[in-house]
């Protein structure tokens, strides 16, 4: 999502707080060109219209964390070009969050490194790996509380693997 005189929408602030609430120390950033698609996605919005990307002092601000939860919308290929975009400068284990019903495999197909898939060697264009997926998240609509338990399960599992240091990829 991009920055606009409104507050951060459900279910950010939801998943927000109920990961403070188990004790994970969190961050929220909003990306200053967070809305539309990405440049090179082939699904280009209408001319004139918003560009999603990264900029370099988000790129800085992220590196910092040790695990990203990376909230996107419902348009499949928006989703993935838009993780695409991100973990292409953000070399951090992500989960994504979505609507859109995406699998380990639609990432893996535009050269992003997955957990599960893994693209062709010479097809990588990603420095970052998605190592889980929650689906069914709406935007602007309150987490249902069967998604944020799964979201709060796996970012503990993943923060627990790279503390042991077993997230090797």
């Amino acid at each position: 999502m991009s920055p606009s005189k409104r507050h951060i929408t459900r279910p950010v602030c939801e998943i927000t707080y109920g990961l403070r609430e188990q004790g994970i120390r969190t961050g929220v950033i909003v990306l200053e060109s967070g809305s539309g698609v990405p440049p090179d996605s082939p699904y280009g919005g209408a001319p004139g219209g918003s560009m999603a990307g990264i900029n370099e002092k988000e790129i800085l601000q992220i590196r910092r964390f040790k695990l990203a939860l990376l909230h996107l919308g419902g348009i499949l290929g928006h989703v993935v070009y838009k993780a695409k975009t991100f973990l292409r400068y953000v070399d951090i284990p992500v989960i994504v969050a979505c609507e859109a019903p995406v699998d380990y495999e639609d990432f893996a197909k535009v050269g992003i490194i997955t957990r599960i898939v893994r693209p062709p060697p010479d097809k990588v264009e990603c420095f970052g790996i998605i190592v889980d997926i929650v689906t069914g998240i709406i935007r602007g609509v309150s987490i249902p509380r069967d998604k944020l338990n799964e979201i709060i399960i796996k970012v503990k599992y993943w923060l627990n693997e790279i503390e042991k240091g077993k997230l090797v990829y």
